[in-house]
Formats: C-alpha cells, structure tokens, sequence
C-alpha cells in the first residue's frame, strides 16, 4: 500500500469516527481495549492493555488513534489498563462466538466471490443460532457483521461470565457436534414385566433434547422423504451409506412402514439393519446441523473482539450489529457500508485486475486496468484490501 492511499484512508477513517455515535459495551470502563493503527508494510503492530477510562471515552480514544482495526475484551477487570493480564485480576467474561469463513469446514472458498463467502457464512450462523437459542435456551444475543469474512455472537449472562476455558470448552464441544455418536445420544430403559424371564433394555433417542433430538427429527425427516420416493429410488438413497446393499435397504424400507409409529416414539432397536442405519446417519446430521465456530475464540477469557460500528481496516466496512428478525435480509455489501462513504465518486489505480467484477452496494463494478472511477465506498473496499491504490488528486 502506498503512503497516499494509506493516509487517504486514515483520514476518511478519523473523519467516520468524528461524527459516528460511538458503541458503548457494558461495562466498557472495566474491558480491556486494543487497536491496530494504519502503518506500512505487512507487519501489524496490535497496541492493547488500554483503558477507556484513560482515554476519556471510547468516542475520544477512537478520535485520538483513529485506528485500522479497533477492539475491546470478551473479559472484565478490576484493573484493565494494567499491563500485563496477571495483574488485571480478571471478574468474568461475556460468552463470544465468532464464525469466520476461512474456518467453514462446508465451504471451499476457491474460486468464490467475497459475496459468496458472506452468503454462506450466513449460514453457517443461522445454524449457530438455532443451537444457542434451541438447545442452550439462550436468548437476547447480540449479533455483529465482523466487518471482513464472518459474524460475531455476544452473549452477556451473569449465569456465564464465571465460566472458566474448561467450561466453555464444553460448550465449544456440543456446539461442534464433537464425540457425538450412537452411546451418546441413546436413553437406555430396562423392561421388566409378567413372563419376562430376564429384564430387557430398550434403547430410544429424542425425548430429551439436544443431539439426541436432533438426530431424531432427522430420522424422521429422510423417512418420510423416502416413502414419498418411487421403491427403487429409495432404494438406492439407502445403498449410498456404506455398508447398506439391496436387500438391507429393501428390509430397512419395510421396517419403516411397519414400525414407523415405534420408531416415532423414539424406539431404535426395531430392527439391526434399521440401527446400522441409524449408526450412518449421525455422522451427517453433526456435519448439517453443527456450526464451525472459530474455537479459540470461544474458549479464551481473554479475548479481544471487535467493536461493533467501528470500521474493519481490511475492507473499509462497518462492523455492523443486525437484529435477529432482520438477519434474513441483511446484506453486508451494502448495509455495513457507512453513509459517509457514499456522496461522491473517487479515481483509483487498478493493475493485473482487467475485468474483475466487484458487487458492492446494489452495484456490479467492472474493472479495468489502470485509472477507474467509481464510488468512494467501493474505491475503500478496493484500497483497504490492497487491490487499489489512490490516485493523485488535480490541483485543478
């Protein structure tokens, strides 16, 4: 990045924070803050152990850096300009995931547009969602467009701020689907009656929740899918798992019809073939319904996050706080791009880049090699990944 466009961003930067509304975390006078400040080369220097006290408020700590990326801590201190963590003497933590789309275990990011990386970030959030809301009861969480490859998730409880890494561990685990398997979901009820010489244990999943109920709903989904199916495609549905062949899934499809009330209720052990079945499919369903959060993240107490309606100095672009009932229409691409970046058009140079579409702000910009004039949001975009560099400005 040349000096010119490294100073033309900066200014605009300083000239965002000087009139935004600034966002005030809880307790923001007991977090720890941090920045990223604009400097040559590829090196990154992170300044942290701030405190916002010091600065005087988190408007004048963003007007007196005017950083390239700003964040403040998931922790909470007695001490947070203290500086080194030992003696910040920590009092709890909020509870943060973050999905990022380098981490999506579902998509191969190759050859993809960056709004197609969004789109299936997307996602992979609302399957993040459905597991805090469903599963863990959560409920008021604070989501955030990161501003770059992903989205954050706030959640702020007095019921999980004490939680230690080991703890939040666990809660990374489930929502991974780790170690998830038939002897984990399964309840076990032994059955005693008249005329039963020995007990006998049914083993059922599904009345209690979590992955176990998942799995269920899932069972009965494909079943239902594969009655509605022609005999021979169903069929061949079931032979793809491994270890099924034709007379299994022919058995397995009769047993469907005639347990299916059984099965409903949760009963596994129906049948052998229907239980390797059952074996299979667990696998899929994690690898469906889990969400590939970024784990660290999850587990430090430590962690900085970045604060929402800052700007991210790798793409010029809000990081931007999206209501829940407004997520399904939310588009980061034009939504997180400040007003103050779109009253008026700027040249940038481009090179090696002839042709290149880019989709910003409801605009499909096709580039060319050389001088380009386009909109100062899209121009920011472009400097603040390092495609462009800004040209100089006719005294004229």
């Amino acid at each position: 990045m040349e000096d010119r466009t490294l100073e033309y961003l900066r200014g605009r930067f300083g000239d965002y924070y000087r009139t935004m509304n600034p966002y005030n975390p809880p307790s923001a006078e007991f977090r720890e803050w941090g920045f990223i400040p604009w400097t040559l080369g590829r090196g990154t220097i992170m300044k942290r152990h701030q405190s916002i006290l010091e600065a005087g408020g988190v408007h004048e700590f963003l007007m007196g850096n005017k950083p390239k990326h700003v964040y403040f801590s998931a922790g909470m201190y007695q001490r947070p300009g203290a500086p080194s963590m030992g003696g910040k003497n920590w009092t709890g933590s909020d509870l943060i995931f973050d999905l990022d789309a380098d981490h999506l275990q579902s998509f191969d990011s190759e050859g993809k547009s960056y709004a197609e990386m969004l789109y299936a970030c997307k996602e992979e959030l609302w399957k993040l969602l459905d597991l805090l809301i469903e599963d863990f009861g959560f409920s008021n969480l604070d989501i955030v467009f990161s501003g770059g490859r992903g989205y954050h998730v706030h959640i702020r409880r007095d019921s999980i701020k004490k939680l230690d890494r080991s703890a939040r561990r666990e809660v990374v685990d489930y929502i991974l689907g780790a170690g998830v398997n038939l002897d984990t979901i399964v309840q076990t009820k032994t059955i005693a009656g008249i005329g039963l010489k020995n007990p006998t244990k049914k083993r059922s999943i599904g009345s209690r929740g979590g992955w176990g109920k998942r799995v269920h709903n899932s069972i009965m989904e494909r079943i239902e899918k594969l009655q509605s199916m022609e005999m021979e495609s169903a069929q061949m549905e079931l032979q793809s798992f491994d270890g099924i062949g034709a007379k299994k899934a022919l058995n397995i499809l009769s047993i469907m019809d005639k347990k299916y009330r059984e099965i409903e209720n949760g009963n596994i052990d129906v049948h052998p073939d229907f239980l390797t079945w059952v074996k299979k499919l667990i696998p899929i369903v994690v690898g469906e319904e889990s969400s590939s959060i970024d784990e660290p993240v999850t587990t430090d107490i430590h962690r900085l996050i970045r604060l929402p309606l800052s700007l991210h100095g790798g793409t010029a672009l809000q990081v931007k706080p999206v209501e829940y009932e407004n997520l399904d229409k939310f588009d980061p691409l034009e939504q997180a791009i400040p007003d103050r970046f779109k009253q008026r058009n700027i040249k940038i140079f481009t090179e090696g880049m002839e042709g290149q579409i880019v989709e910003i702000g409801g605009e499909t910009i096709v580039l060319e090699d050389g001088i380009n004039t386009v909109p100062e949001y899209a121009a920011m975009f472009l400097m603040a990944r390092g495609e462009a560099e800004k040209v100089r400005e006719s005294k004229n």
